[in-house]
């Protein structure tokens, strides 16, 4: 991927909704297809000229892909892949096409990820025998809570008490994180990044971006136990969503006017013991930095994390050395919520935004997407604007 360019020109997203929200009579393909055929416009590809289709998704099951692709209008003949890495599935989708592109089995991929819990099938328990009564379970096989994205509550929890985080610490970051979110939706830093699925105001806005008061916050009870300090106000929810962007070769890139774009330049990912599943995406930073060949990390000034709660957007600063500023600058998961499989590309989608789509004329060069998956497993890639 470093030896031959590759270029992503187009990246969308819809609004992130809650379960049973915004978009809870919606599947797969009818939040997926709107924001790839926005993509496509925005790249000036046409539906046909697409050689492939691979989607991050954990919950649809049957190969969502293809039905996907099939509503979206790309040829019938366009090879449509799944991508289940958990939490980590849509940037992986990412870098699975632009590994593609850059061997030559390719030109042109839509890439990203799409959940939607609110209309996923449940998953039953075979019963051992015929006289047991089947029972449901949930998706997650690692036993992650319901209300957390990846990371177990406990795993979060320890991290606080190792680098002494406080409850306030993480309420602050919460609150400082809408305030962001809030600044940068009157600025308009979304119009052009969401897709509205209808003309209303709600369909341009994630859902679960408000204006938490101090005090609510301060009264909800700890996840862990009287003495935790997780709590439903500081971590990050389950919510719908997809994210999608158009990869191109350098080729196609020339042809088509050298547009303004984001090139994937490496990427790292590991896993970690178990009970520091918090820790991922910090570890995975850290591998990706001691792969950079030279390159001044100083040149990084853009950072995107899926935070699986506030502890883990405070430990990637303080362990990393970055401004607060720098990471989830218009507010991060702990404010839209986590939408699974589409999470990872969401990251890419802000990315995109930051630095081409508005911040161009500002200098910014380099950005980073993080983000940790079920199971203790952490993806981080770094992207440079061209």
């Amino acid at each position: 991927m470093k030896s031959v360019p590759v270029f992503i020109v187009a990246a969308k997203r819809t609004a992130i909704g809650r379960i049973g929200g915004l978009h809870r009579v919606r599947r797969v393909e009818d939040l997926a297809a709107p924001v790839i055929e926005a993509a496509l416009k925005d790249a000036g590809v046409a539906p046909d000229e697409v050689d492939e289709f691979i989607v991050g998704n954990c919950t649809a099951g049957d190969n969502p892909a293809r039905l996907i692709a099939l509503a979206s209008g790309l040829p019938v003949a366009a090879m449509a892949t799944t991508v289940d890495q958990q939490c980590a599935s849509g940037l992986e989708a990412i870098l699975a096409a632009a590994r593609r592109i850059a061997a030559g089995e390719a030109s042109i991929v839509v890439a990203g990820g799409v959940e939607s819990l609110s209309t996923a099938p449940w998953r039953i328990a075979k019963p051992r025998n015929l006289f047991q009564t089947p029972h449901f379970i949930r998706s997650d096989p690692f036993g992650a809570p319901p209300m957390a994205e990846h990371v177990p509550h406990t795993s979060c929890e320890a991290l606080a008490r190792r680098l002494s985080i406080s409850r306030e610490e993480q309420d602050a970051w919460a609150l400082a994180s809408h305030a962001r979110a809030a600044t940068a939706r009157d600025a308009r830093r979304f119009v052009g990044e969401i897709v509205p699925l209808k003309s209303t105001t709600e369909e341009a806005r994630d859902q679960s971006a408000g204006a938490p008061d101090p005090d609510d916050l301060a009264d909800l009870e700890p996840l862990c136990g009287d003495r935790g300090t997780l709590t439903t106000g500081n971590i990050s929810a389950l919510h719908d969503g997809a994210a999608f962007v158009v990869v191109i070769s350098e080729a196609e890139w020339k042809k088509r006017g050298r547009p303004p774009a984001l090139r994937p330049v490496l990427n790292a990912a590991l896993g970690v013991e178990p009970g520091h599943e918090a820790e991922a995406p910090i570890a995975a930073l850290h591998k990706l930095y001691g792969r950079m060949n030279g390159l001044d990390r100083s040149t990084i000034t853009a950072f995107e994390l899926s935070e699986a709660s506030a502890v883990q957007a405070i430990a990637l600063c303080r362990q990393l050395g970055l401004n607060d500023a720098a990471v989830n600058p218009d507010g991060g998961a702990v404010v839209r919520g986590h939408p699974l499989g589409a999470s990872g590309a969401v990251l890419v989608a802000r990315l995109f935004s930051r630095l081409v789509r508005h911040e161009e004329k500002r200098g910014a060069r380099y950005g980073v997407a993080a983000l940790g998956a079920n199971g203790g497993l952490g993806l981080a890639a770094l992207f440079e604007r061209v």
